[in-house]
């Protein structure tokens, strides 16, 4: 069984074999595909078929993992977690030097979140691994659910188009790229900025947001932030929210 420092919860099983079925990345995005129109153009005429693929994801015996090493040496931990009544997907990160994870955010009905910035979604899913989910696209899908960035470039869309097309069966792969990067996660996209060499946001329910009481420590802070962004960038303009 597998182990994650800290995450005490359940009987976690590596879930790798889920990645080569075409089904599992829509139903994995599903908290990001709102709306009727959305989930036809995600789901098609296999609705049956990734419902079905959600009850074995879900089930309470099994809790999947999929397991992003990074080239610092932290690990990503997508894990489903599936108490009965309190269903959702976790994403943790964590570093042998630490004691237990930290909690990136949270996909389900009390969600967290964001966990992530474009930019550093994009370098996370492009940084190499020897172990692990190693590839890219499957890299950038898994941890999709944790973006919220108000201030996308202009090529994201084309980046999550390509993970769509390559590991999915959508039939228009860019029309459901534009509706997931619109929508994001479940929370308001954040605005994201420098402070004191960390990346952190100005979301409400963030753990990177360092004026939200529940936050990351500023010291495990300015590690992730390293972690995420495989390259330094310039600080992008802070715009207030509302």
């Amino acid at each position: 069984m597998l182990k994650i420092p800290g995450y005490e919860h359940g009987p976690l099983a590596e879930g790798s074999a889920y990645l080569d079925d075409p089904l599992f990345w829509p139903v994995h995005l599903g908290s990001c595909l709102r709306g009727e129109d959305a989930q036809r153009a995600a789901f098609g005429a296999d609705w049956d078929a990734a419902v079905e693929l959600n009850r074995r994801l879900s089930a309470a015996h099994e809790w999947p993992v999929f397991s992003l090493p990074l080239r610092s040496g932290h690990t990503i931990h997508v894990v489903y977690r599936n108490f009965e009544g309190d269903r959702g997907v976790d994403y943790l990160i964590h570093h042998p030097a630490w004691s237990a994870a930290e909690i990136l955010a949270v996909d389900d009905g009390h969600f967290m979140g964001p966990g992530t910035a474009w930019p550093e979604l994009l370098s996370a899913a492009r940084q190499p691994a020897a172990e692990g989910v190693d590839d890219s696209d499957a890299r950038l899908l898994l941890l999709f659910p944790t973006l919220g960035d108000a201030l996308l470039p202009d090529d994201a869309a084309a980046a999550l188009t390509a993970a769509l097309a390559a590991l999915t069966l959508i039939e228009e792969p860019a029309e459901v790229s534009r509706t997931l990067l619109e929508k994001q996660g479940q929370w308001a996209p954040a605005h994201w900025r420098l402070a004191d060499g960390i990346w952190i946001n100005d979301g409400g329910h963030s753990y990177r947001n360092p004026g939200n009481s529940f936050a990351i420590p500023e010291s495990r802070l300015l590690e992730i932030s390293n972690a995420l962004n495989a390259e330094k960038r310039p600080p992008r303009p802070h715009r207030p929210s509302g």
